[in-house]
């Protein structure tokens, strides 16, 4: 009998990450011979769901019917809840089936926005989550509890998540790999002419330079140190320690590789960070300071418009709709991004 998957897609979800899931499974059963996996698509109402692109998927069935029906098996589905960049809503009715699943021990995997959902249905707490580097600031600040991550895709325990697009690919990959074996993974990659499949933990970007990720380990390890010491920045002599390198000579590799300094890299992971908890937090502004390192609001402010070009509550009104006319009538706004 098939290992059966039930995708709720949420709205605006990422179809990207959707079809490289699916594509995965159809692989899977394409290479093994025979059918290893079956899925549908459920959502909240058993209508079709459009996705952020506008591409209208199908769904199979409602989300209070497939409970039902759940409840009289003796094996559930895999519960998947595929998302995309957007903040997803409250439901009730999908917490509650998540909880039922995790209860029945199936496997739970979060994609993209799904992973808040996960978090918000309580299945999550104490975990490893990988959630998307968008999504990040406000998810660490809404669940204190859920062990957050940048990376490409996490698994703890049946739980798994990924920050979606190509990162769904190698978590279903992984999936299949702790069913048939490293052989039928080869073998789909082959067939999808993969190049690069990343484990458990990898990380979920770069910076841009590609040839950071091949050429210099201990770049990679400060900017991790880095992102772990937002609100408490380390100096660089700190984040230096334990890579092998001198602070001289992290900061030729930083110039050469990134065409700017640690210090000034570090400043723009800290800014980007702000810059996310503005658009998508109700958090005040100097609370948003103090979590990304900033002790002097008016320093945080002056820093900001230089990276920017606006002051962080105009960010915080574009972001609503409100006042947009009025920054853009006075030329504000054009470096956000």
């Amino acid at each position: 009998m098939p290992a059966r998957f039930n995708f709720f897609l949420l709205p605006a979800f990422s179809l990207h990450a959707f079809s490289s899931a699916i594509e995965v499974l159809t692989l899977a059963n394409e290479v093994t011979g025979r059918n290893a996996y079956g899925w549908q698509v459920v959502s909240g109402d058993g209508q079709p769901v459009v996705s952020s692109c506008g591409i209208t998927i199908s769904s199979a069935v409602g989300l209070q019917s497939e409970r039902d029906r759940n409840r009289l098996s003796p094996a559930a589905p895999v519960a998947i809840v595929c998302g995309g960049r957007s903040l997803p809503r409250h439901d009730n009715q999908l917490h509650a089936w998540l909880r039922e699943c995790r209860n029945r021990r199936t496997r739970l995997v979060g994609i993209g926005g799904g992973t808040l959902v996960l978090a918000r249905a309580g299945v999550a707490e104490g975990r490893r989550c990988a959630v998307h580097w968008e999504q990040f600031p406000l998810f660490l600040e809404e669940f204190p509890g859920v062990i957050a991550t940048q990376a490409a895709f996490e698994k703890d325990g049946e739980l798994y998540t990924c920050s979606g697009a190509d990162a769904s690919f190698d978590t279903f990959l992984d999936l299949v790999r702790r069913d048939y074996g490293a052989a039928v993974v080869n073998r789909i990659c082959e067939r999808a002419v993969a190049c690069r499949v990343r484990s458990v933990g990898d990380r979920q970007r770069f910076p841009p330079s590609s040839r950071v990720r091949f050429n210099h380990r201990a770049v990679i390890e400060v900017i991790d140190q880095m992102e772990a010491h937002i609100g408490d920045p380390k100096s660089i002599e700190g984040l230096v320690a334990g890579t092998g390198v001198t602070r001289r000579q992290i900061e030729r590799l930083f110039k050469c590789e990134l065409g700017r300094s640690p210090s000034r890299y570090y400043m723009e992971l800290r800014l980007e960070r702000a810059h996310l908890l503005l658009r998508s937090s109700s958090l005040p502004v100097i609370e948003i300071a103090i979590a990304c390192g900033f002790v002097a609001a008016s320093h945080f402010s002056k820093v900001y418009r230089a990276m920017y070009g606006c002051a962080p509550h105009q960010t915080r009104l574009l972001s609503r709709g409100a006042g947009q006319e009025v920054l853009l009538q006075r030329g504000v706004g054009a470096g956000i991004v």
